[in-house]
């Protein structure tokens, strides 16, 4: 069985400047790893912000191209992924959350209009009661329901709610993948905890796998079974999530946690989650 996906050094260079003054920036600079098919995980790649990791996110999602390297979903490149209806499988696969739910609805479309259509076009149903149901499906495994935000605005919706309805959409073709990429960074602090443990019931009861991508160490301490830290498009460390992240070996990486954790809570990067879940009432 080939893994679930591989990232075989992978960079990707953008040319900058003018005609007559250009440089080179290498956003991601060779950057392997592998998850498994049949072990569902939770991996994820911690980093600041200018660190490579939404560009290699926007590649795991076939959204930018490898410079060159490869990644492969399912043993299958990702280059050679063309036309409509092989952009759909992928699509059905590999779901992303972005960053700010309220970015990812229109003020003036009522929210059930975008779970129907990823139902329609992504899922590929047809009967308005499959449609539905699936959508009250995916709905329910974040804590809500059709009946709760059908013919509801953006407006009129709490950012966690929207970040949830955002999960939900990404769920309704049933992915192998999620790349969620800071899906927390823009919801209230009482609310983060809810959303990541979200993730972890993903993972736990429905096989589902996460890329989970931030600059918060204490909730990938948390939420993580693997890690890799950015710094400069390049991976500096990696390996299971709490043995990075106790006794991180890198200097940035050390310095990364250093800039989070006060000293006093220098001994474990758990501590700072404990008071964070102890705040959202965990």
């Amino acid at each position: 069985m080939p893994p679930l996906l591989e990232v075989a050094d992978a960079h990707r260079v953008y040319s900058l400047g003018s005609i007559f003054s250009r440089h080179r920036l290498r956003a991601v600079d060779g950057v392997s790893f592998t998850m498994e098919a049949d072990k569902p995980e939770i991996f994820t790649i911690v980093g600041e912000s200018g660190s490579g990791k939404t560009t290699l996110a926007r590649m795991i999602l076939n959204m930018v191209r490898p410079s060159s390297g490869a990644i492969r979903f399912r043993g299958q490149d990702l280059s050679q992924i063309r036309g409509g209806q092989a952009r759909l499988a992928f699509m059905k696969q590999v779901q992303p959350i972005f960053q700010n739910p309220f970015e990812a609805f229109n003020p003036l479309k009522k929210v059930d209009r975008y779970l129907f259509m990823t139902a329609r076009h992504i899922a590929g149903l047809t009967a308005t009661t499959e449609i539905e149901a699936a959508t009250d499906e995916a709905l329910r495994n974040v804590g809500l329901s059709l009946g709760e935000i059908r013919g509801r605005y953006p407006h009129e919706l709490s950012g966690g709610q929207l970040q949830r309805i955002a999960i939900a959409r990404s769920l309704i073709s049933k992915p192998a993948l999620i790349v969620a990429d800071e899906p927390v960074s823009m919801v209230d602090a009482s609310l983060r905890m809810s959303i990541v443990n979200l993730l972890r019931r993903l993972r736990d009861g429905m096989g589902v796998s996460i890329i989970y991508i931030t600059h918060d160490l204490a909730t990938a301490y948390y939420i993580s079974d693997r890690i890799i830290i950015m710094n400069k498009g390049r991976v500096v460390e990696s390996g299971a999530a709490r043995a990075v992240l106790d006794n991180p070996q890198h200097p940035y990486s050390i310095r990364l946690k250093q800039a989070v954790l006060s000293p006093e809570a220098a001994g474990s990067a758990g501590t700072l989650l404990a008071e964070s879940a102890a705040a959202a009432g965990q």
